[in-house]
């Protein structure tokens, strides 16, 4: 189970995460001030961090800062009133990973935290090209081929397959695929992540009725192989 430290002053706001929270089953634990919130921070190992800019006793921003100057390099998603630029800026300099500004969608929040903890396993190689019996891809350059001739592929279908290769024999959600390859700026469903892997198979399946290389994996998502 993962685990996350809220640090939030708002009574409203901290009973607000912590029952949205608990519906995807996270282990939580909460401080209402600063100080404490740093305390928790080294000692409780969170797997990320929500922490509010505004509090007593210790603000957000000092917070993170020196949680980096221990080299305690938990996940950081900043919460803040504000929204002048300037803030989001500082928030970064002093080591945040994201940022949020109230008031926010519970959904955005429960996918930016998904896409840090996915950011932070460990083995996830990122690779540069990918070679499989008649397919060639190169990711870096942005080429594909099937039989030697060039494929038209679209930058998002470069990022699927990229998603999937460096996952291969993974089993693949649909949710995974919008949260970390859309990203939760847009708003895409995930009829879109449907279409989109028709689109792929047909372009590099030599048969896109029955694929061998992405699988569909009843009710769950997709998975790559080889084939």
């Amino acid at each position: 189970m993962k685990k996350i430290l809220i640090i939030e002053d708002d009574p409203a706001i901290l009973i607000g995460l912590q029952a949205s929270l608990e519906e995807d089953n996270y282990e939580l634990i909460t401080a209402t001030d600063g100080d404490k919130g740093f305390q928790l921070a080294k000692t409780a190992n969170p797997n990320v961090i929500i922490l509010d800019i505004m509090l007593p006793s210790k603000n957000g921003l000092d917070v993170c800062r020196d949680l980096r100057k221990l080299n305690i390099n938990t996940p950081v998603l900043m919460l803040t009133a504000k929204k002048e630029e300037i803030d989001k800026v500082l928030g970064f300099e002093t080591g945040a990973d994201d940022y949020l500004t109230k008031p926010f969608s519970i959904m955005e929040l429960k996918m930016r935290i998904k896409a840090l903890l996915r950011r932070t396993e460990p083995g996830k190689k990122e690779i540069e090209s990918f070679e499989c019996g008649n397919l060639k891809i190169n990711f870096k350059r942005l080429e594909a081929f099937k039989n030697n001739e060039q494929l038209n592929l679209s930058a998002k279908e470069f990022q699927i397959l990229k998603y999937f290769t460096e996952r291969e024999g993974e089993i693949i959600s649909r949710d995974m695929l919008l949260d970390d390859v859309w990203g939760y700026e847009s708003y895409p469903t995930t009829r879109t992540v449907d279409n989109f892997i028709l689109t792929l198979r047909k372009k590099i399946e030599d048969d896109p009725s029955q694929p061998k290389h992405i699988l569909t994996v009843h009710t769950v998502g997709y998975k790559f192989v080889k084939g």
